[in-house]
C-alpha cells in the first residue's frame, strides 16, 4: 500500500512538472540566443534553478558561447549561506572561480566598478509576492544601476507564489521608501518578476525617471489563478525563514507585527510566519476569539511552544496558529493586526507600539510603506480603524499593474 502511494504521489509531481517552465528553461530552449558572445553578470541565489534542480550560475556557466564573468549577491548570498540581515561579503565562488560581488553589504546597488565590462546583467531569483521581502528592492537598483551604465538587463521570469490576482495593503508612500519598501506598489503586489521589472519601466520608478534597456524572458505555462504547488516546480528556501512554498503565504500575515520582535511569529521555532507566541497569551480563549470573527480563508488553534532561538527563546510560550484554508479569500497581512486587536481585548495592559524597543516603530512603518496604519490602529487597536487606509489604494493599483501584466 505504501509503495502504491509512493508511486501516484511520483505520479502526480512529474504530470504537474510539466505545467510551468521558467524562464531559465525558456532560455534554455532558446539556445541562449541574447546572451551569446556577450560578457554576462548574473544575480541570483539558491532559487535560480531549473525543474530538475540545476543552478542558474552552472546552466549558464556551461553555456556554449555565453561568458558569464561576475556573480552578484543580493541578502543571504549567492549560494544562500548568510542570515538575514548579516552583511554579504565580497568573494569568489568556489564551484566556478568567478568573483561575487555584494548587493548587501556597503552598497546596494551595483557600481560601475562592479558592472566593469558587464555587456548584460541576468535577474534569477524567486520572489515571494510581498513587498518588504527585499530581493525586489535589489531588482529595482540593479535595473537602475545597468540603465546608468548602458548594460542590457534580462529578466528570467518566475512565478509569485501567492497568484497574480491577490493585492493587499497601501502603496507605499514616499516618506517611507527603504529597502524594504523600494516601490510604490501595494504590500502583497500580484505581480511576477518579469512583471514588475515592465511596471517599473512603464512608470519611471527608477531614480531621474530613466529606463531599462529590460528583456523579460517569460514563463510557459504560468496562469495567474496558480499557487506555487499548482506550478509542479520544486522549491528551494528562498531565505532561512522561508524554506516551503507555503512559507511564502504565511509571510504576509505575521511579518509586519514580526519586526517589533515583541510577539514570536514562529521564526526560531519549526513554523516560521505560522505562529503568534507570547508569554502573557491565553492560548485557548486567543484562538476561541479568532475563530470566532470567522475571517475567510483562515483558521486559528491553540498552540505551545518553546523557541529556539529570537523572541522568547528558551521560553515556555503560547499563542495561536494560523491556518490557511483558501490563499485567494484569506486577508493575509491583516490577519496579525485582528490577532493584535483579539490579544489587546484580552491584555488592554499589553501595548506592543510602547512594548518593543521605540526603534522597531520605524522599521514597522516602513514595511507598512506608511505611518498612518500604526497611528490609526493604536488609538483604539480595532481593525475597523485602519482598514480603509491598509485597503485604499487597492483599485488603483489593480488598475495600473494590469498594464504591465504578461500572463
Amino acid at each position: 500500500m505504501k509503495k502504491l502511494v509512493f508511486i501516484l504521489l511520483a505520479s502526480l509531481v512529474t504530470t504537474a512538472q510539466a505545467q510551468v517552465k521558467p524562464g531559465i528553461e525558456v532560455l534554455k530552449e532558446q539556445n541562449f540566443e541574447i546572451l551569446k558572445g556577450k560578457r554576462v553578470g548574473l544575480i541570483t541565489n539558491p532559487t535560480g534553478i531549473d525543474a530538475q534542480l540545476n543552478s542558474t550560475i552552472d546552466i549558464l556557466f556551461e553555456a556554449p558561447k555565453v561568458n558569464l564573468v561576475a556573480l552578484y549577491g543580493p541578502e543571504h548570498g549567492v549560494r544562500g549561506n548568510i542570515a538575514a540581515g548579516e552583511k554579504v561579503k565580497n568573494a569568489t565562488d568556489s564551484a566556478t572561480g568567478i568573483p561575487v560581488y555584494s548587493l548587501y553589504g556597503k552598497t546596494r546597488k551595483p557600481t560601475p566598478e562592479m558592472l566593469e565590462g558587464i555587456d548584460v546583467l541576468v535577474y534569477d531569483i524567486q520572489d515571494i509576492g510581498s513587498r518588504s521581502y527585499t530581493y525586489i528592492s535589489t531588482l529595482t537598483l540593479a535595473m537602475e544601476a545597468a540603465a546608468e551604465n548602458d548594460i542590457e538587463f534580462v529578466v528570467l521570469d518566475r512565478p509569485n507564489p501567492l497568484g497574480g490576482n491577490k493585492f493587499e495593503g497601501p502603496m507605499t508612500e514616499q516618506d517611507f521608501i527603504s529597502f524594504v519598501s523600494q516601490l510604490p506598489i501595494t504590500y502583497v503586489h500580484g505581480f511576477t518578476v518579469g512583471e514588475l521589472a515592465i511596471h517599473i519601466n512603464n512608470n519611471n520608478l527608477l531614480h531621474g525617471g530613466i529606463t531599462s534597456n529590460l528583456t523579460v524572458i517569460e514563463m510557459e505555462g504560468w496562469k495567474r489563478n496558480m499557487n506555487f504547488e499548482e506550478t509542479g516546480l520544486p522549491w528551494v528556501p528562498s531565505s532561512p525563514h522561508i524554506p516551503h512554498a507555503h512559507s511564502a503565504y504565511y509571510y504576509p500575515a505575521s511579518g509586519i507585527l514580526g519586526e517589533l520582535y515583541v510577539y514570536n511569529i514562529g521564526v526560531g521555532y519549526t513554523l516560521p510566519f505560522q505562529l503568534f507566541g507570547a508569554n502573557w497569551l491565553d492560548a485557548n480563549q486567543l484562538a476561541k476569539k479568532l475563530q470566532a470573527l470567522e475571517l475567510p480563508g483562515v483558521m486559528f488553534r491553540p498552540v505551545y511552544f518553546k523557541p529556539y532561538y529570537s523572541t522568547y527563546k528558551g521560553e515556555e510560550i503560547e499563542g495561536v496558529q494560523v491556518h490557511l484554508t483558501d490563499i485567494e479569500k484569506a486577508p493575509l497581512s491583516l490577519i496579525q493586526f485582528y490577532v493584535l486587536q483579539e490579544a489587546y481585548k484580552m491584555n488592554p495592559g499589553k501595548n506592543v507600539f510602547k512594548m518593543c524597543d521605540p526603534s522597531r516603530l520605524g522599521m514597522f512603518d516602513k514595511v507598512c510603506g506608511t505611518d498612518k496604519v500604526r497611528k490609526a490602529f493604536s488609538k483604539n487597536f480595532k481593525v475597523e480603524d485602519m482598514i480603509e487606509i491598509w485597503n485604499k489604494d487597492i483599485d488603483h493599483f489593480r488598475k495600473l499593474a494590469e498594464k504591465s501584466f504578461l500572463y
